[in-house]
């Protein structure tokens, strides 16, 4: 039977040493087991794969500058360009 200062959580806070002496005895907490996991340890991404910011900033410019012609094109009346 655990004591009355094990039972309630208030009793626990005021009183750390007697619950971690009743961690350090307790045989159902002996028989975890127990894994450590590291999931950040190795990147997801390789680094190798990553693709240089300012390109990709330079990539989306003109993407959006192509789109913004066309809609130009578009409102002027000329037919867009069909692939």
């Amino acid at each position: 039977m655990l004591s009355p200062a094990l039972v309630s959580p208030f009793a626990m806070l005021l009183n750390p040493e007697s619950v971690i002496q009743a961690m350090e005895h307790s045989e159902r907490l002996a028989h975890l087991h127990s894994r450590v996991y590291r999931p950040l340890d190795k990147p997801l991404i390789p680094k190798g794969l990553a693709v240089d910011l300012a390109e990709f900033d330079h990539l989306v410019d003109e993407a959006v500058e192509i789109l913004e012609a066309l809609d130009e094109d578009a409102a002027e009346g000329d037919s867009p360009l069909i692939c």
